[in-house]
């Protein structure tokens, strides 16, 4: 059987196919859930600030979520979350959780950006993968093998160099 191949744009419109929201929308409700462990709701303003775009792109995000019932938002008012916002949003911050988790394990340079560039992208199954992945990565004994192994595998890589 062959396989079949895609650019990354047609994965990504199979994935949307699948999923419910975009990953721009997937990353406001991250943060209106990130926020909503520290107070029950936000202000637009103050989510344009934790995402670093201008109020009237995070206005017509929130409008969107709304419209697809994942949060509570009156124009010029707070956000709230729905309890569907709620589920999701914490699925969300755990799979980002998780891939910075596995991308700190691995010693990458900049886990925060790897997680938040992939998170889109991955199924749940695979999430799930590279957590099991990263608790075995984590495990002390493990741990210790792994710098030895990435230690020798960049010494010996530069002397090819």
């Amino acid at each position: 059987m062959e396989d079949t191949f895609h650019t990354v744009r047609g994965y990504e419109l199979q994935g949307l196919s699948q999923r419910k929201l975009t990953p721009a929308l997937e990353d406001y409700l991250e943060m209106i859930y990130r926020r909503s462990l520290q107070e029950p709701f936000i202000r637009i303003n103050s989510l344009a600030q934790y995402l670093h775009v201008k109020d009237p792109s995070a206005s017509k995000m929130v409008k969107k979520l709304g419209d697809l019932g994942y949060v509570h938002y009156e124009k010029y008012g707070i956000v709230t979350l729905t309890e569907k916002g709620r589920e999701l949003g914490a699925f969300l911050l755990t799979r980002h959780c998780i891939l910075e988790n596995f991308f700190t394990a691995i010693g990458c340079a900049n886990p925060l950006a790897l997680a938040e560039q992939m998170e889109h992208f991955l199924s749940p199954e695979t999430v799930e993968n590279i957590k099991m992945a990263a608790g075995f990565l984590n495990s002390s004994q493990i741990a210790d093998s792994f710098a030895a192994y990435k230690q020798e595998y960049f010494t010996e890589k530069q002397k090819q160099f």
